[in-house]
């Protein structure tokens, strides 16, 4: 996902951080705001959902 973020985005955005977690977390954030949880949903996020709200 990371990969697909910056090849779709890369003139859009200013950086992307990965951070390794444990526990089952997977979160997206952006500008300080949660857009996606894994521990709220139980599943990974769909790549053109997340693009969607990103972009």
């Amino acid at each position: 996902m990371a990969s697909r973020l910056l090849s779709e985005l890369k003139q859009k955005i200013s950086g992307l951080e990965l951070q390794p977690s444990g526990g089952g977390s997977f979160e997206i954030t952006v500008d300080g705001k949660l857009i996606y949880s894994k521990l709220e949903t139980g599943e990974f996020p769909n790549e053109d959902e997340i693009l969607a709200k990103v972009s």
